[in-house]
């Protein structure tokens, strides 16, 4: 037998430099390439249909303080009105289903994730049809009972602001929730012992220890609002509040389109960001939030009495909310000719399922959106996790750029990004334009801030004393990534996960550019439905993707059910 020594034994390859420069050179290329287009298409001042630009300059910019400034106060307004709503709900719902003993929480927090299984333009449609001025179902039901006038209005800013933060609000509990499950509840637990109330511990204790979970779902969610596209097309049009994607999605349809300042509009969003993130790094790299050290802990949540059936309470009327009251809207429309409340009147029928099921191409939509949704998600958290490590984990230079270059494609509306990989793609001597893997290198992209924003969260949670004793044992960097930083990771990456695959099949804006005839997905096709068929048609077409979307969630549940409990 011939023994070897240490050294022959080590590694011959640097596995984590090999991987890291791989990575950063495919999302580099992924990222940069298109914002090249863009920003290049954004100086264009000459014919609008020329690429390569036949004349540069700053007019398109200049454009946006001179033409589009009401365009941009809306869309600031709406955002940050929105954003705040979305986060207080995504706060106080994560804290009561993963710090408090509320009845049923883990049933409820299955239901808390079905308002994300809805496309947002499912979710804006059912609540144009429940609140909406004289037709919507509410003010049908008022002028019945003999009321004058309107008592609902969703077509304003603050029901636009509304609908998107309704919508968003599971997102940020998703992130946030990650973030809470990896605290040590000792803390906590040790307020309570020194006096503090139940409140005073979650204001001064929990929300302190989960404030990077709590800033990345609000850099995301902001970066969300500024970039939605479908309430502002439901329910701000009718109302002729424009906000800056409505506004690219008029001026890619004029004729001839208006590229150049569809694209400075989308980069001005990005200056935004710019600021939102510089703040986010200097609030979490100036302060310590690990509680995942190597003492082991059990979650144990706080008994609230009589005070948890309030709790449950609130968490049921979100429900009602983002659930059931749209779902029960969608399912009475679809149901329907014609889309009224009053009985009397209505004239029930089965056909809108049988036109939406008998279409070919809708079929084929749906199961392209799920692979997609599947192949992305699972193969993204992977290279997000090896990501967010290099950002926050690694001694790697200029790994601060890195997360601003991760962030950019968040802080583009989607329909300007995937108008950029359209050119992008279209200039490159590959041949996937029109097919699945252009949507899926695409969805991949601009589901990166999503991924990175909730892996980071619990990233900074886990002790970089638990990686340097694995190093100091002699463990590899893959060695350690597979068997420490992984599995503490298991939250987030599960979460991740969650939050991608729904991403993917409700991913509107970037599919309308890139979707070809051998590559539909359900969230274009819902759109046309809706521009050319009406409501009634829109509603049988979301009901069938959702439902199908829930199937297959459950399915994988199932299938994964050992896994899944770290999101219980």
């Amino acid at each position: 037998m011939t023994f070897q020594s240490a050294e022959a034994l080590r590694p011959r390859f640097n596995w984590q430099a090999i991987t890291t420069v791989i990575i950063l050179l495919v999302v580099g290329f992924l990222v940069v390439l298109p914002l090249v287009f863009l920003v290049e298409a954004s100086l264009n001042v000459g014919d609008p249909l020329a690429f390569p630009p036949e004349a540069y300059g700053l007019k398109n910019y200049f454009a946006i303080f001179e033409e589009d400034i009401h365009v941009l106060w809306n869309t600031l307004i709406i955002a940050v009105m929105a954003t705040v709503m979305a986060i207080l709900i995504g706060f106080v719902l994560a804290w009561i289903l993963t710090r408090t003993n509320v009845p049923g929480r883990e049933k409820l927090e299955r239901l808390m994730e079905l308002p994300y299984y809805m496309t947002p333009l499912v979710g804006a449609l059912a609540w144009a049809v429940i609140a909406g001025p004289k037709s919507g179902f509410a003010n049908q039901l008022w002028k019945a009972a003999g009321g004058s006038g309107d008592i609902a209005d969703i077509y304003t800013h603050f029901g636009i602001a509304w609908i998107m933060a309704l919508f968003e609000g599971t997102v940020a509990f998703v992130m946030i929730s990650a973030s809470m499950k990896s605290m040590d509840p000792a803390l906590e637990e040790s307020a309570r012992v020194m006096g503090a109330s139940k409140a005073r511990t979650m204001l001064t204790v929990t929300l302190p220890l989960v404030m990077p979970g709590v800033l990345g779902a609000t850099l995301f969610v902001f970066a969300e609002m500024l970039g939605s596209f479908a309430a502002a097309l439901v329910i701000g049009i009718p109302a002729r509040i424009y906000v800056i994607t409505t506004a690219i999605w008029d001026s890619t349809l004029s004729y001839p389109p208006d590229y150049g300042r569809a694209s400075a509009m989308g980069l001005a969003l990005f200056v935004v960001m710019f600021l939102m993130l510089t703040f986010y790094r200097r609030m979490i790299l100036g302060g310590s939030f690990a509680t995942i050290t190597g003492k082991a802990f059990r979650p144990r949540p706080m008994d609230m009495g009589r005070l948890a059936w309030v709790l449950w309470a609130v968490c049921c009327l979100y429900v009602l909310l983002a659930v059931i009251l749209p779902i029960a809207a969608l399912i009475f429309t679809s149901l329907q000719r014609f889309a009224t409340v009053i009985l009397s009147q209505a004239q029930f029928t089965l056909a809108n399922y049988q036109t939406a099921l008998s279409l070919g191409p809708v079929r084929t939509a749906m199961v392209n959106s799920l692979m997609l949704g599947f192949g992305v998600a699972s193969v993204g958290v992977l290279v997000m996790s090896v990501l967010v490590w290099i950002i926050y984990r690694s001694q790697l230079k200029g790994r601060g750029a890195i997360e601003y270059l991760v962030m950019f494609p968040g802080a583009v509306p989607r329909l300007v990004f995937g108008l950029a990989l359209l050119w992008a793609w279209l200039n490159i001597p590959i041949p996937i334009y029109g097919t699945l893997w252009l949507l899926a290198l695409a969805y991949f992209t601009v589901m990166l801030p999503l991924g990175v924003r909730t892996l980071a969260g619990v990233v900074l949670q886990i002790d970089k004393s638990l990686e340097e004793c694995a190093r100091v044992c002699g463990a590899g960097w893959g060695y350690q990534m597979r068997t420490v930083t992984l599995p503490l990771l298991k939250p987030g990456v599960l979460a991740a996960w969650l939050l991608i695959f729904m991403a993917c099949v409700r991913e509107l804006g970037t599919s309308v550019f890139l979707m070809g005839p051998n590559s539909k997905v359900i969230a274009p096709s819902i759109v046309n439905a809706f521009a050319t068929s009406g409501t009634e048609l829109t509603a049988a077409m979301a009901l069938i993707q959702t439902f199908t979307v829930i199937v297959a969630l459950v399915i994988l549940f199932r299938l994964t059910r050992g896994m899944t409990k770290e999101l219980s």
